[in-house]
């Protein structure tokens, strides 16, 4: 097996996390008013919120890199690849994020309300707003899902390839940050389908799984620090 230093991947991945969180905030634009700036920052919302979930996916990926790599002492060329991989997919989130930001911002203009049918308001309302949003929303997702499956697919060659890891007593530890990580995966697979007929409901998806992501990797670091000290 051919194995190459870690150090290199590490510091390359570090940047381009740091880089892609900075293109997230360069998205929120400066309000060109004079006067009532907080209205016009609120007005602002989908792009906060847009920003909000996408730097929560980030942070969690970057964090659950960093748990994989402290627990490994080399990488292989197979590795590298799976890495570059993950990086694509987490360079395009800036561009999803924008994108689903936009078509947020501009909402379709809603048929007016006449009468008692309010069965078929609603399904006009929800047609247009699918129409609109499916595209973008659902381009957000797949973007989200392939960084999260091509991270799971990191662990999996480290738990997988004998010799990546620092100690046989890592496996069941970075096994078990995987299954966790893989049930986000799911959640956004399931975000996914619910998109194609809510779209709107399915960003409130992205928030819970950016969320359980973030949390997720800070959970497993922690119990290993508590283990460790006592």
């Amino acid at each position: 097996m051919e194995f190459l230093p870690k150090g290199r991947l590490d510091a390359f991945a570090d940047g381009v996390f740091a880089i892609v969180i900075t293109l997230l905030v360069l998205d929120l634009a400066i309000p060109e008013v004079v006067e009532g700036i907080m209205p016009a920052i609120l007005d602002q919302w989908p792009a906060f919120l847009a920003y909000i979930i996408s730097f929560s996916f980030v942070g969690s990926l970057w964090i659950t890199h960093s748990s994989i790599t402290a627990l490994m002492k080399q990488e292989t060329p197979h590795s590298y690849r799976l890495s570059l991989l993950m990086l694509f997919f987490v360079s395009l989130i800036p561009f999803t994020t924008k994108l689903m930001a936009f078509y947020l911002s501009h909402p379709p203009g809603l048929p007016e309300f006449i009468g008692s049918d309010l069965f078929s308001w609603w399904m006009s309302v929800n047609a247009l707003t699918r129409s609109m949003l499916s595209a973008p929303v659902t381009l957000y997702g797949l973007d989200l899902l392939a960084a999260s499956v091509t991270m799971n697919a990191i662990m999996k060659s480290a738990i997988k390839t004998p010799g990546m890891l620092i100690t046989e007593s890592a496996i069941p530890e970075l096994d078990a940050l995987q299954r966790r990580q893989q049930k986000g995966v799911y959640v956004i697979i399931g975000t996914l389908i619910f998109g194609f007929l809510l779209p709107v409901v399915a960003v409130f998806g992205y928030i819970i799984v950016s969320i359980v992501f973030f949390l997720t990797p800070t959970i497993t670091v922690a119990k290993t620090t508590l283990g460790k000290d006592k």
